[in-house]
């Protein structure tokens, strides 16, 4: 479903006319805000399958030192999964499939201790070598994350990296929702309905009651497509 039929759908609930485009009047450019505040919500609320985003990222050109963009990740993803591995000679850049290496997260201060720690005496301030581990460090002018990596690669390499990345506000007519449109809709209901004071029918509480019915379906569904993200382990 796009931006413009979510407006839709909630202006009819709330006994509204339709509009033709989001941007129409004063009240549908409310109610597309808080279609997108439903639909930020309702995001952070589930790793949602289908914002699962695999990254690709050559280690040639570093930020600074052992320090690389994310290209495409944006400024808060779930960090999943990430690894490294080795161009295979001769060949147009892929992974060697000898030659990978799953990297570990650590925070911030623990990567600079690493580092300063290993730093020779003279010579290269940067540590070389096959990455272990990975630290986030900011994000960048486009609002891609960087992270750290220890030791800097060397030979260059492959980054692959499994991430949730939520979807940027949506802003034209014809923007389509990435995750469930039932929990996003009836939140934003929700939300309209508590601003404007009354529907003509339906409690704004009701409202609120039927929006997480529709979430905790649409979450459940989701994840019995990936089992194992519900069982949890312990060490």
């Amino acid at each position: 479903m796009n931006y413009l039929d979510l407006v839709n759908n909630v202006l009819r609930r709330l006994r509204e006319t339709e509009v033709t485009s989001v941007q129409s009047n004063a009240y549908s450019k409310l109610i597309g805000d808080l279609v997108n505040d439903a639909k930020n919500l309702v995001e952070s609320s589930w790793d949602w399958s289908m914002q699962r985003k695999l990254i690709t990222t050559v280690l040639i050109n570093p930020v600074e030192g052992n320090r690389f963009t994310l290209v495409g990740s944006g400024e808060a993803p779930k960090i999943q999964s990430m690894f490294v591995g080795w161009f295979r000679e001769g060949s147009v850049p892929a992974l060697s499939k000898t030659a990978t290496s799953l990297l570990t997260y650590i925070d911030q201060v623990s990567m600079q201790e690493y580092i300063r720690l290993e730093q020779p005496l003279q010579g290269n301030p940067t540590p070389t070598g096959t990455p272990i581990y990975y630290s986030l460090y900011g994000i960048d002018s486009n609002r891609d994350t960087i992270i750290t990596l220890y030791p800097s690669p060397d030979p260059t390499g492959l980054l692959l990296t499994s991430l949730f990345k939520a979807q940027a506000d949506l802003v034209n007519d014809t923007d389509k929702l990435e995750i469930p449109v039932m929990p996003v809709l009836h939140l934003a209901v929700a939300f309209a309905s508590r601003e404007r004071g009354e529907t003509g029918g339906t409690s704004t509480q009701e409202y609120f009651t039927m929006a997480n019915k529709y979430l905790s379906d649409a979450i459940a569904l989701d994840a019995a497509n990936a089992p194992e993200k519900t069982i949890f382990y312990t060490p």
